[in-house]
């Protein structure tokens, strides 16, 4: 969205904008991203991944009562496509078919951080608004704004919420599960694009009975340390591409949201500097 102003503004207002923007700017630079830290407990290894609690709190409070349910138990990677794996949306209950996870209340998009690798995202639809259980890891820095790549994750549908991101040597294990080879379940299922553990394209083609044996199974997710402080000093890529308007240069709302969180400091910082 574009922004243009039809007059000269005065100095006084010049000082104050900047002073608003130095604000606004100091207020925005001093949010760290702070995280639980939680552990996916998969059939190929573990991983640990720290949750943006304190800026993407909505999207995080929601992934844990996820979690705290046991809803992951038994899930499955489900999808595995250039660029991302995908889970959090079905069960494997010791037999076929798989069992849909029980969805929550859509929640509100938080698309604070860009979609780089080793990030965590929630899966959506074609609304902005419409993320429940399901969740995906980036494996390429091209998923967040190349177009030519395919996703633009940063800016589509008002921007994927990237919630958290894998630490240490956990990609390794990520990178293995994206590294199986994938089968078509039915074009008419959600499983066009499943990775398999010890299948084979022969095996796909004799219709070998596909078991908990061949399924990315994410035998738990469990929380490691429930202090939202556990990654004080991690500092992830911000977004800077959702509020832009796409191709032409123009204004941002995120400058125009700056500015507004600068003058309402100033103004606070007036109210308080009254007798």
């Amino acid at each position: 969205m574009s922004f243009s102003i039809g007059f000269v503004p005065s100095t006084k207002w010049l000082k104050r904008t900047a002073s608003a923007c130095c604000i606004g700017g100091s207020l925005l630079l001093s949010q760290v991203a702070s995280a639980t830290t939680v552990q996916f407990q998969t059939v190929l290894g573990n991983f640990e991944v720290n949750l943006f609690d304190k800026t993407t709190p909505i999207t995080v409070a929601n992934f844990l009562a996820y979690v705290n349910e046991g809803s992951y138990t038994n899930s499955i990677v489900h999808r595995s496509i250039a660029g991302v794996i995908q889970g959090g949306g079905y069960k494997y209950e010791n037999k076929l078919p798989l069992v849909a996870i029980t969805q929550k209340s859509k929640i509100t998009n938080e698309p604070v951080y860009s979609n780089l690798r080793g990030t965590i995202a929630m899966a959506k639809g074609s609304q902005v608004n419409s993320a429940t259980s399901q969740w995906f890891i980036n494996l390429d820095n091209r998923n967040a704004t190349d177009k030519d790549f395919g996703f633009v994750l940063d800016t589509n549908t008002g921007g994927f919420t990237v919630f958290g991101q894998v630490m240490g040597n956990g990609m390794q294990v990520v990178d293995a599960i994206a590294a199986l080879s994938r089968f078509n379940m039915g074009s008419n299922t959600p499983f066009t694009t499943i990775p398999l553990r010890n299948y084979t394209t022969s095996d796909a083609a004799a219709n070998k009975e596909v078991t908990g044996d061949h399924l990315v199974l994410i035998q738990n997710v469990v929380v490691l340390n429930a202090d939202p402080d556990t990654a004080a000093g991690l500092t992830p890529t911000k977004n800077t591409s959702v509020n832009k308007k796409d191709d032409d240069g123009g204004g941002s709302t995120g400058l125009v949201s700056l500015l507004l969180l600068g003058l309402l400091a100033l103004g606070r910082k007036s109210l308080l500097n009254r007798k």
